[in-house]
This record gives C-alpha cells, structure tokens and sequence, in this order.
C-alpha cells in the first residue's frame, strides 16, 4: 500500500508505510513455530491497526495513548521474529530486517507521541 495513491489520512504516515513494511517482514519470514508466528502476525497487525485508529481520534491525548500502544506492538513484532532467529525457527536476516523496521516504526511512533 505504501506505493499507492493515499486514500485514508493514516495511509500518508510515513510510521503507518514502516509498519506495513514491518508486517510484510514478518509474515515472510517463515517463523517455524506456530504460537510464535502467530503472535508476531498479531502483534505486527495490531501495530498497522492501532496507528490508523490513532491517526482517525480527535483528543491529542488519545491519538497519543494509541500511538504508544502501537509503538509497543511493533516493538513486540520485531522481538518475536528475534527470538524466532535465536531459537533456529527462521533466518537471521529476517530477524535483522524485523529488527530494523521495528526500530524504524518506533522512532517514528515517539515523534509522533510528543
């Protein structure tokens, strides 16, 4: 989507485009296990999702308070494709990549909290 004409306001957050990248990541990377792949599709969707809904809310301190919850769920994306990596459940370089947009989508979710 980030190639894409933007149609919705959360689709011009450059946070919103690392995410959806993040996600892609995390769905490609192969993770072996099951729980563990699914709790990384998760938390890497929750993270897409809660930047759009914070985008969409009118109160600076909600959108502020969704925003930290999808910095956390990117975090905990790019941590379980991790550990994915330590534990022999997928490649090192998927977990280097999760590990890169994770912090990316981080850093851009904290300037926008401020």
């Amino acid at each position: 989507m980030p190639n894409e004409t933007p149609v919705l306001l959360h689709e011009k957050l450059i946070a919103w485009q690392v995410a959806c990248e993040l996600l892609r990541v995390v769905r490609n990377a192969g993770i072996r296990d099951p729980k563990l792949r699914d709790q990384a599709m998760r938390a890497a969707q929750s993270a897409c999702l809660n930047i759009a809904e914070a985008n969409g809310r009118v109160a600076p301190a909600d959108r502020r308070r969704v925003f930290a919850i999808a910095r956390g769920e990117a975090t905990e994306a790019a941590a379980a494709v991790q550990i994915a990596a330590m534990s022999g459940q997928c490649a090192e370089s998927a977990a280097n990549e999760a590990r890169r947009l994770g912090g990316r989508t981080a850093a851009l979710l904290s300037g926008l909290i401020r």
